[in-house]
């Protein structure tokens, strides 16, 4: 019976990740998608237990010191966090794990969980990134400001991921994410994945 999958799915504001996690959600309706604890105010259409588990910063704090979180992170004032015991639980239960997260808790997943897979998600260029981030209308100008100084100190960390995939088209994307996932179902160890051509490239993840 193979190990149940933890798929990390990270990179900078305006790659794409969000919308690439919910197309692999479609196209593998058995992945468990991890949903994160936050402080932050829920945004026009989110909803409390599905974008998000939105918590008061107290609340935070106490997850923290009782150790109910797996990794979390501040952005901008804002807490961001994953429920320990949710996804023990689900891995428990032979499910496999899919989570959304900021490059740095990424990498703490990994040295919870060493055979977690990292994908680092990136925009074919940073003035993509930019119009993403425009188009979502979310963010003042020094907001973007911040989010575009941050996605080039980002890049670093892409080296220390399994893969990296290249999000300039989104069905595309999904197609290569999902042949990661299905090669990693099945392979113990892991091998080099050429076919993914420009589209992917795989790394070493160091924890």
């Amino acid at each position: 019976m193979r190990r149940p999958l933890v798929l990390v799915i990270s990179g900078p504001s305006g790659a794409g990740k969000g919308a690439l996690c919910q197309g692999l959600l479609a196209a593998h309706p058995e992945l468990r998608f991890s949903v994160s604890v936050t402080t932050r105010k829920p945004r026009a259409g989110e909803v409390d237990g599905s974008s998000y588990f939105f918590v008061t910063p107290e609340r935070f704090r106490e997850m923290v010191r009782e150790g109910e979180l797996l990794e979390w992170v501040e952005i901008y004032g804002n807490m961001y966090g994953t429920p320990r015991r949710w996804v023990e639980d689900t891995l428990a239960a032979g499910r496999d794990v899919l989570m959304d997260l900021e490059v740095q808790g990424g990498l703490r997943v990994k040295r919870c969980f060493p055979e977690a897979v990292l994908v680092f998600v990136v925009p074919p260029s940073l003035k993509e990134m930019e119009r993403r981030l425009r188009e979502r209308g979310t963010e003042t100008e020094e907001e973007l400001r911040r989010r575009m100084e941050e996605a080039t100190q980002l890049l670093q960390y892409a080296a220390r991921y399994d893969y990296l995939v290249v999000n300039d088209d989104l069905q595309r994307a999904v197609e290569v994410v999902s042949c990661i996932i299905e090669a990693e179902r099945h392979r113990t160890e892991r091998q080099d994945l050429s076919f993914l051509g420009r589209w992917g490239r795989k790394g070493g993840a160091s924890g």
